[in-house]
Order: structure tokens, then C-alpha cells, then sequence
């Protein structure tokens, strides 16, 4: 941590913030705070720098100029990937995952660069838009419970050989590429195209983020009565017939 306090940034709410994804951030301030920890979140709009020193950076979902919007100004400022040469947390969602990598089809329907964070790339589906909710499973090596979230994207992500999948998917379509696959990460790197917002749905997600960021291998608990029973509720919603 940055002085003894966790430093939470939140990427350009001007831009990305379309789908309640805003909510990731204010789960991730609140279960710091719940343990007892100094929280400094910093909201950065598009007109300003990216600071470098922070610990977790939260990227949200998007419509497709702001999302080119995001990405030009992003690779202006070179914060980002400073950020996380010094060892940052980085999660992103839905035009923030597509971002993070190393291309995607924008609103003109040109290829537009991405910041290559995450080795994937991103191209406009030709099927039925991806709407719904998602359940899944998160790859093991991350020790967490099962995915709930909700998609709507028309992006097809490619996923390169130095990015794992995030979850694979028992519904819904995830990475649209038809291999059941949903998101991706690197060790210090995550995107995911599910909303809900997805930490509010998944709090052992932002659980983890902490926990990377902290370098420890557990937290103290917390009371997630709240979060089970929005888990279950959505989950039970969610394997009801159409």
C-alpha cells in the first residue's frame, strides 16, 4: 500500500460508468473499510492523469464512442501501465475489458489499439447480441465461488496464449467465442464483460483484489449476509426456466 493507506482509483466515471459498474468500486472501498483499513479512493475523470501510485484501478463498461474516447486518452497518458509496472491491481469490465486490450473494433468500425495489458482482442460479433444473466466457474487457481453476473455486449474476445479465462460458463455466453470461456487475467491484470455490478455480486472477487494488493493470503472476515443473499437470489433467478 501507498503510506499505509489503500489508494482505490476509479477510471474515468465520465466515460465508463454506463452500467452501474460504479458499484464495483464502492464494494471494494466498503469491504476495505470493513477490515479496518485507510481507504483514499480517487474518481479520475478523462481530463486528468492517471496517478501512478495507486493500488487497485476499477474500468467500467461503456458505449462504444466513449469506449474509443477512453482508450485514445488512455494511451496518451501512459499512467495506466505505469501503474502497473509498480505492481498494481487492475479490474475491468465489459469497454474496459476490451481496453485493456490489444485491440477492438470502435464506433466507426475501424480496428482501434488498446493498451495490451491483458493478451486479448476483441472484434464486433455477427450473431445475436449477448444479453443475459451468466453463471460460472472461476478458474480454480483463484480459489473463489462460483460466477453470477449479467452480459450485454456485442464484442467477440479472443483470448491469446498468456491470458487465462477467467471463468468457464454453465450459462449464458461469456467471451462469445463459443468455448464457454468468460473473461481473462494475468497475475496482476483482470477484465470480465459481466455487470450486477459484478463485485457486489461476487464480494469474494473484490476480497481477492485486496488481497493481491495487501501481498497476504486472507483477510479478517466481514458480514456478507447482505451479499449471500443477493448471490442466491440472482443465481436462483437466473436457473429458472425461460
Amino acid at each position: 500500500m501507498s503510506d499505509n493507506q489503500l489508494r482505490v482509483v476509479w477510471i474515468y466515471p465520465d466515460l465508463l460508468s454506463t452500467y452501474g459498474d460504479q458499484g464495483n468500486v464502492l464494494v471494494v472501498e466498503r469491504r476495505a473499510r470493513q477490515r479496518g483499513l485507510d481507504v483514499a479512493r480517487l474518481d479520475v475523470r478523462s481530463d486528468q492523469p492517471i496517478p501512478t501510485s495507486g493500488d487497485i484501478y476499477l474500468i467500467g463498461g461503456g458505449e462504444d464512442r466513449p469506449q474509443r474516447l477512453a482508450a485514445e486518452r488512455l494511451r496518451r497518458d501512459g499512467g495506466l501501465h505505469r501503474a502497473v509496472e509498480n505492481g498494481a491491481i487492475v479490474f475491468s469490465v465489459c469497454a474496459g475489458y476490451q481496453i485493456l486490450g490489444h485491440e477492438f473494433i470502435n464506433d466507426l468500425g475501424q480496428r482501434e489499439p488498446g493498451l495490451g495489458l491483458i493478451d486479448v482482442v476483441s472484434v464486433r460479433g455477427e450473431g445475436e447480441r449477448c444479453v443475459g444473466d451468466v453463471l460460472g466457474d472461476i478458474d480454480p487457481r483463484l480459489g473463489l465461488p462460483p460466477l453470477t453476473g449479467f452480459e450485454n455486449h456485442q464484442g467477440v474476445t479472443h483470448l491469446g496464449p498468456t491470458a487465462r479465462p477467467f471463468a468457464q460458463v454453465r450459462l449464458g455466453n461469456g467471451n462469445g467465442t463459443g468455448d464457454g470461456t468468460e473473461g481473462a487475467y494475468n497475475d496482476t491484470v483482470f477484465g470480465t464483460y459481466m455487470h450486477g455490478p459484478v463485485l457486489a455480486r461476487n464480494p469474494l472477487i473484490a476480497d481477492l483484489l485486496l488481497k493481491l494488493a495487501l501481498d497476504v493470503n486472507a483477510l479478517p472476515p466481514t458480514d456478507d449476509r447482505w451479499y449471500e443473499a443477493l448471490r442466491s437470489e440472482r443465481i436462483a433467478a437466473a436457473q429458472q426456466p425461460a
